[in-house]
């Protein structure tokens, strides 16, 4: 029998009624967010009830776990189409295209919600959904350098840079909406490396 570990936390066995809970529990915490949430109302939202949602999950946290690793799923789904032989400017170019995209707003802000929380609560169900997602990053953007550069101090230097400026500007475009200056901003970033 194959468990599913996230984030260290055993999910539990997969099936059919758990995956269709879990994507339908996935689209409410992306309209309405994960702040605040419990389960009785995302089992209304779902046609679901707090019984069968505690029996397939085991409390509210094992719920945001699955969702966790549902929204990580979206995130690694944008990291493997980025062309494999891609230099650091296109990739960076590549990402902030799906980044900037209106239609990944609702994603993006529970993105951030999960990643605030990882912070805030370093033991919680969120506690390494910062750190991994920093790792898959940095993993996608390495590949873009050349192998010499790659394993220096300056090749982790560049790809954190580039990390960090791109995480800052999707900060910026949901706080602002202002597309135009960030797109600018980025793009002036990414023509100088």
């Amino acid at each position: 029998m194959t468990r599913l570990y996230q984030y260290g936390t055993l999910l539990a066995m997969p099936s059919p009624r758990r995956d269709e809970l879990v994507e339908a529990a996935y689209e409410y915490v992306l309209s309405n967010g994960l702040a605040g949430a419990s389960l009785r109302p995302v089992a209304e939202a779902i046609g679901s009830s707090t019984g069968v949602l505690r029996f397939l999950f085991g409390s509210k946290d094992g719920l945001v776990t699955a969702l966790l690793a549902r929204a990580r799923q979206d995130e690694l789904r944008l990291l493997d189409a980025i062309e494999p032989d891609a230099t650091m400017a296109e990739v960076g170019a590549q990402t902030w295209q799906w980044l900037s995209d209106p239609a990944h707003r609702r994603l993006l802000i529970l993105w951030t919600e999960c990643y605030a929380a990882s912070l805030i609560d370093p033991d919680g169900p969120r506690a390494d959904f910062g750190r991994q997602t920093v790792q898959d990053w940095l993993a996608v953007l390495s590949r873009a350098q050349p192998g010499e550069l790659r394993r220096t101090p300056a090749g982790r230097a560049e790809r954190t840079a580039v990390l960090a400026m791109l995480r800052g500007a999707m900060l910026d475009l949901l706080a602002t909406g202002d597309r135009a200056r960030t797109t600018r901003a980025v793009s002036t970033y990414l023509a100088a490396i």
